[in-house]
């Protein structure tokens, strides 16, 4: 297959996906006429109608709440918020209804929800538009949390995403959105919950999901020039978290560095730095290390690269646990 961009895979799995199923319904702000901002759901609505692929007010608790009820009534919601800092209103609804309804009827009710949300940054955005909310949902137990950070995967993923039958919270980096990657899409998907490595390495692992995946893997090349083989082990999903894959690299490397976007106080890095810590401590040289964003608020676009986790500061804590 020729190379595809992330945001064109994206859109092939929703038309696979609307393609496939009737009950697939797609709705957000602007999503409709224009596409979507990012272009993800273009001329979709020319291809199935209105009733299929259809704008709704700016109002995020609404788009999750009508979402529920929609998935109460059999179908199969893909709702999109439009950008990540703006899905907080919609906080109570996945907490309070979209993660809990399987539970609540004891496993009578699904609840096939995939909320897509772009995420992050590294796009020169403004405020409200680079956030990293991860940790949220990944807390909220009933939900399962994906992230892909190449094409393949996120049309692979998310396809698989839309069948499954439990409500999934569906992020993609809007600074991989216009990677390219030329690969075979998968018509049934890919399973969730599987992590994957990008690298082999002996020296030590580099954990890490979404747009720093990229950010690692030239760490891993910067490192390599010194005489130092780091594995690069991309997550994909942190809900169900690939246990076994984490705790082999961990295990076969001895020395772990886990690098997101996000705030590291109670990020998702430390569950896990405690799963390694749990599972793999008699196999560890060192201590398992984060290189994170701060903790402060995302900053301006102007600003945005000192906040981000760059070549330098992963290189450093890879260097700490070589020496340790």
């Amino acid at each position: 297959m020729a190379d595809v961009t992330m945001a064109q895979a994206l859109n092939g799995a929703l038309r696979r996906a609307l393609a496939d199923d009737d009950r697939v319904l797609i709705f957000g702000e602007d999503v409709g006429t224009l596409g979507g901002v990012f272009r993800i759901t273009d001329k979709l609505q020319a291809e199935f109608g209105e009733d299929r692929v259809f704008d709704t007010p700016l109002a995020e608790s609404g788009i999750v709440g009508i979402s529920v009820g929609l998935a109460l009534a059999g179908w199969r919601p893909v709702p999109e918020i439009q950008f990540d800092g703006f899905s907080y209103p919609a906080l109570d609804q996945v907490i309070s209804h979209v993660a809990k309804y399987r539970f609540r009827s004891a496993g009578t009710v699904n609840m096939p929800i995939v909320l897509r949300i772009p995420c992050a940054g590294g796009i020169g955005a403004a405020e409200h538009h680079s956030e990293s909310p991860e940790a949220y949902y990944a807390h909220t137990a009933g939900l399962k949390v994906v992230i892909p950070s190449t094409p393949i995967d996120a049309f692979n993923l998310l396809l698989s995403s839309i069948r499954d039958p439990d409500p999934v919270i569906f992020l993609e980096p809007k600074s991989r959105y216009w990677s390219k990657e030329s690969g075979e899409l998968e018509p049934n998907g890919l399973p969730i919950g599987r992590a994957r490595v990008l690298r082999e390495g002996e020296h030590g692992t580099l954990v890490t999901w979404g747009g720093m995946v990229p950010r690692c893997l030239q760490a891993a090349e910067a490192a390599a020039e010194d005489g130092v083989s780091l594995e690069v082990l991309d997550l994909r999903c942190l809900v169900p978290l690939d246990l076994e894959a984490l705790i082999a690299s961990a295990r076969k490397t001895g020395r772990v560095v886990v690098v997101h976007e996000a705030p590291m106080t109670a990020g998702f890095g430390a569950e896990v730095v405690a799963r390694v810590v749990e599972d793999a401590f008699e196999y560890l040289e060192a201590p398992v290390l984060r290189v994170t964003g701060y903790d402060t608020p995302y900053p301006p676009a102007k600003s945005e690269e000192y906040y981000l986790p760059d070549l330098d500061r992963i290189l450093g804590a890879v260097q700490r646990t070589l020496t340790f």
